[in-house]
């Protein structure tokens, strides 16, 4: 879809931004707004009232008072710092942002929002111990500035097409969503059912497995895995982490910030096809098979296979199905789901299936090729709402700097 451009343009006087439409001027931001400080609220206040209460990164509770007037916008002034949040009515800005109501600007705010998001306020922080958005600083960028006809009519179009474009990502993500509950399903299925749909079937004598095919054992987690319990005497080995999402990879891998022991030395040794849990995250799937050899935490727990006849694919399948983790949950200790805890004795108490190996490696097999599948459908969509998403930051600020005129919202 193109969009028409003004009929006559100027020079900005800003290298960076180009031109602007003739009639439009460039003023700093200080000249439009001004950023009001949030005010400071416990958080055993934020628990009860008729108004949002709102941080840097959204929504933090409620509160019986609101500090701002009318529909205003809140900006991350701490921890998600320049991050911008429209909210349709008064609520209370906490002391980590700013906000910005009709007492602080005679511009439209809904165009004015979508100018801090071309922004990228989040570009300007102090360097210090705790970054932040220094005021100062946001209030000299320069921002392209029509009158508030024209302002009304650009926060008119970027609503009605951002909105599309929010919803077509909506709806692909959905796809991403019910690919991978199919895919989790079929693994679930076939690693509990087996491959063949006329098999002959018994009860397992199992809540969570149900019907087994018949020439299938079932066994005790004990008889399949033993402890394992090596210690690095320097440490130096790889550092493996294990999360309910990637099963057993590499630290270096993570882009998460996590704690980092001074030293490594005892941790725990495992090889390729150890079963690694994650003691404390074991209820929420925190486990599966290394395909590296590595260290873990001294408080996770290594398994290894007792024989020869285990696929360990088809186990890293198995114990990260929802059946398992739900009844290995069932047999975790503590009071509070968040505090539950797998060990051993536990854990050596699951029973689980146990198909012959030869049958192990075709359902492996099956699963690679099904899910190699779903992975490339699930990247291609992956793709396009990335693509949508491109779009979506381009055309607000298409819109915002004049580069495209959408007064009539008419498109060529």
């Amino acid at each position: 879809m193109k969009w028409k451009p003004y009929l006559a343009y100027k020079a900005s006087g800003v290298e960076w931004l180009g031109t602007v439409p003739e009639k439009w001027d460039v003023r700093r931001l200080k000249s439009i707004t001004r950023f009001a400080y949030g005010d400071s609220l416990a958080s055993e206040d934020r628990v009860q009232g008729q108004f949002e209460v709102l941080g840097s990164n959204g929504i933090v509770g409620s509160h019986e008072k609101c500090n701002t007037i009318g529909p205003c916008l809140i900006i991350g002034r701490k921890g998600s710092f320049g991050k911008v949040t429209y909210s349709e009515r008064p609520c209370f800005a906490i002391d980590t942002t700013y906000f910005i109501d009709e007492t602080q600007t005679k511009s439209n705010l809904r165009w004015l929002y979508y100018c801090l998001l071309w922004l990228r306020l989040d570009a300007f922080s102090k360097d210090s111990a705790v970054p932040g958005l220094a005021r100062d600083d946001a209030y000299e960028n320069p921002v392209p500035f029509c009158q508030e006809d024209e302002q009304r009519a650009i926060a008119a179009f970027l609503d009605r097409e951002t909105e599309r474009i929010d919803n077509l990502i909506a709806k692909k993500q959905r796809q991403i969503e019910l690919l991978q509950e199919k895919r989790a399903a079929l693994i679930s299925h076939v690693v509990t059912k087996g491959l063949d749909p006329n098999a002959r079937m018994k009860d397992s004598g199992v809540e969570w497995l149900g019907e087994i095919p018949e020439h299938w054992e079932i066994n005790r987690a004990k008889a399949v895995f033993k402890q394992i319990d090596e210690r690095s005497s320097a440490g130096e080995e790889e550092l493996l982490t294990v999360s309910h999402i990637t099963g057993v990879t590499p630290r270096s891998e993570k882009t998460v910030n996590m704690f980092m022991a001074e030293s490594l030395e005892g941790y725990k040794k495992c090889q390729p096809g150890d079963l690694v849990v994650n003691t404390m995250w074991a209820w929420m799937g925190a486990m599966g098979i290394t395909l590296r050899a590595g260290i873990v935490s001294p408080s996770y727990n290594v398994y290894r296979f007792r024989t020869c006849n285990c696929e360990p694919p088809f186990y890293d399948h198995l114990v990260r199905t929802g059946k398992f983790i739900s009844e290995v949950t069932r047999h975790s200790q503590g009071v509070w789901t968040s505090r539950l805890r797998l060990y051993p004795e536990e854990f050596f108490e699951v029973r689980i299936p146990c198909p012959p190996l030869p049958e192990q490696r075709e359902i492996v097999n099956f699963i690679q090729r099904e899910t190699g599948n779903y992975n490339l459908l699930k990247n291609k969509i992956e793709r396009s709402v990335e693509t949508l998403r491109e779009y979506r930051t381009a055309l607000i600020s298409a819109a915002v700097t004049g580069k495209i005129d959408v007064r009539e919202g008419v498109s060529t």
